[in-house]
């Protein structure tokens, strides 16, 4: 949807990655929104309130108390009237500020003043993210209605700190701000679904493990479009490098097992869309310490099991969803394994995909690449639909999952 007149109050918080809401502010600009600021006195450490107006802020608030603004009780008017409120960087000491009402600065009191809804985009050490306190504080902003977007793993600023931080990129924050206002109708509304995302990894000793290629991308995707059909979106998504979707709920998990038991807590929902590239096996036992090699010696025996199957236990639950879809990334005899998959799994239907090397599928393949092209197999037959990006295969999906609720009877 286009943002032409819609009114956006960017909030920046304190830390290196308020540089990347520059970038933000211009593309909001770009998407037709007016954008108003506000900066906390930490993020004027590291950009300027010029730097911000420059880049198409109608006007940059930098104090809580001006005589030139205050006259009119102006905390209260900023937090009224915009349609959205975006916090990006929305820091540790922000979020704790919000989820337990403190309001002593005006980017805090802006926010607790607001009756708009509010979107913010994380960015902290991943300690920082991971600790008891930022965790509590997030599920209770969650609980009070704030939207979340990100954050991502990666790189962070700090010399040799990497891990689930870095503020999620500002086209995926603009994405999410268009989401949140598009007033169209929702078919999904009341609609809760499970989705789960990414790989899994399966340790084999503290440094080593097994996995599949997933980046998630195309979980990810159909997690976001069902959200904006109006779905309560509940994602379990393995270790991956992308931003957690706007507007969804997010389970992080490591392995299968951790999977399967998050996806069951989940139970009972409407529907469950099974895009994650679960490990099919783990090793039977993790070595507790990293296995060396021995001259001489050849490589060690790694004892294998199988792990659990999440499609077919939901698929076969006694609280089975309405509508159950799952995913076959196939190298060979794509159509002949997605129909096996369809009458074991229990599932209603197939989203079956080439992921061989002659897909044909961009320069990357579909794994980690962009692009998709997938087929539909149920009972009634197999649907081909043509090479699109991975956010259209999402949003063509939802739709299909919408139409296929409509005529579920549970």
């Amino acid at each position: 949807m286009s943002l032409s007149g819609k009114r956006t109050r960017l909030t920046l918080g304190g830390g290196t990655a308020a540089h990347r809401a520059l970038a933000l502010t211009g593309r909001l600009r770009g998407g037709g929104a007016r954008v108003g600021g506000i900066m906390t006195a930490a993020a004027r450490v590291f950009v300027t309130t010029l730097s911000v107006g420059a880049l198409g802020a109608d006007r940059v608030f930098p104090d809580l108390f001006d005589r030139h603004d205050e006259h009119d009780v102006g905390h209260i008017r900023l937090s009224r009237e915009a349609d959205l409120l975006v916090v990006a960087p929305a820091t540790a000491d922000l979020m704790a500020k919000l989820a337990n009402g403190h309001a002593n600065d005006l980017a805090s009191t802006v926010l607790l003043a607001t009756d708009k809804r509010v979107l913010m985009a994380p960015a902290m050490n991943p300690k920082m993210w991971s600790h008891p306190a930022t965790r509590r504080n997030r599920a209770t902003l969650e609980k009070d209605g704030i939207a979340f977007i990100g954050p991502a793993r990666g790189e962070m600023a700090e010399s040799n700190e990497a891990g689930e931080g870095r503020m999620a990129e500002p086209l995926e924050i603009v994405a999410a701000v268009e989401a949140m206002l598009d007033q169209r109708p929702k078919p999904l509304a009341g609609k809760r679904i499970i989705v789960t995302s990414g790989p899994t990894h399966e340790p084999i000793d503290p440094v080593r493990y097994i996995a599949n290629r997933s980046s998630g991308k195309q979980g990810h995707a159909i997690a976001a479009a069902l959200a904006k059909l109006g779905a309560d979106v509940r994602l379990v998504s393995g270790p991956v490098t992308i931003a957690d979707p706007a507007g969804v709920t997010t389970t992080h998990v490591e392995t299968a097992a951790q999977m399967k038991d998050a996806v069951e807590s989940l139970l009972p929902a409407d529907a469950a869309v099974f895009v994650a590239a679960v490990a099919d096996w783990r090793t039977a036992s993790a070595a507790g310490e990293k296995i060396k090699k021995v001259a001489g010696e050849g490589p060690p025996a790694l004892q294998m099991v199988e792990n659990p199957d999440i499609l077919a236990g939901v698929g076969h639950h006694s609280l089975r969803p309405g509508l159950v879809v799952g995913f076959a990334a196939e190298t060979q005899d794509l159509i002949g394994n997605a129909e096996a998959k369809l009458r074991k799994k229990g599932a209603d239907f197939i989203v079956a995909n080439d992921v061989s090397h002659e897909s044909g599928i961009g320069p990357t393949g579909v794994m980690g690449g962009d692009r998709n092209r997938v087929r539909i197999v149920s009972k009634a037959g197999v649907e081909e639909w043509p090479e699109m990006g991975k956010d259209e295969v999402a949003e063509r999906l939802a739709a299909l999952i919408a139409t296929r609720l409509r005529t579920v009877v549970v």
